[in-house]
């Protein structure tokens, strides 16, 4: 189920600006190259349609902020509706902007579960649930990410393919990590308990 927030500014200008989150469903986490799917397939459609933005990926949640005219956005946020790859789309944002922030980037996507724990910023934000933000934390949020693209801009890295991820790697990784003392324990007790029915039985 997709909600709209329309408390958002009029749109008033032809060069507008769409945040929204949404949650990777299970169709989405299952295939390994969701990430890497979305971001190729949204670079070269972007490009076309002269969108730029951010693809921000973490905790099973999306949050995108893209530009462009307010026709080739409501395009795409008719395609997003649809996309059986998230769920609980939430419009955070979409309203008149004077200027792009990501105008170097037809699309730049960030796997957060790596990147915020080296970003001293971003720390407060950790763990990653956008929909828990008030109205203004998402704003600061991007602001972060501009000045991020700021520093790419300088060094001239900008509009590179993103790393090749794999959610389902990626939250099987999270869970492993965060629970393998826990795990190697159930594993012991499990072979324990196999070893002990083995034993009644002979």
């Amino acid at each position: 189920m997709s909600t709209f927030n329309d408390s958002t500014s009029p749109v008033t200008s032809d060069l507008c600006q769409l945040v929204y989150l949404s949650h990777i469903t299970s169709t989405g986490l299952s295939n390994a190259s969701t990430l890497n799917d979305i971001a190729e397939v949204a670079i070269e459609r972007n490009t076309i349609e002269n969108i730029t933005g951010i693809l921000c990926y973490g905790n099973g949640y999306f949050l995108q902020c893209v530009e462009g005219s307010e026709a080739a956005l409501t395009n795409l946020k008719n395609r997003l509706i649809l996309d059986d790859r998230h769920k609980d789309l939430k419009i955070l944002d979409f309203s008149a902007i004077t200027e792009r922030r990501f105008s170097g980037w037809s699309l730049r996507s960030i796997t957060l579960e790596r990147w915020m724990t080296n970003e001293p910023r971003l720390k407060s934000f950790m763990p990653f649930k956008p929909d828990s933000w008030d109205s203004n934390e998402h704003k600061e949020f991007l602001d972060i990410l501009k000045d991020y693209y700021d520093e790419q801009l300088e060094s001239g890295d900008i509009d590179t393919q993103p790393i090749k991820y794999s959610t389902l790697g990626l939250t099987l990784g999270k869970v492993v990590g965060q629970h393998q003392a826990f795990l190697l324990i159930q594993a012991i007790l499990g072979g324990l308990i196999i070893l002990a029915l083995i034993w009644l039985m002979l």
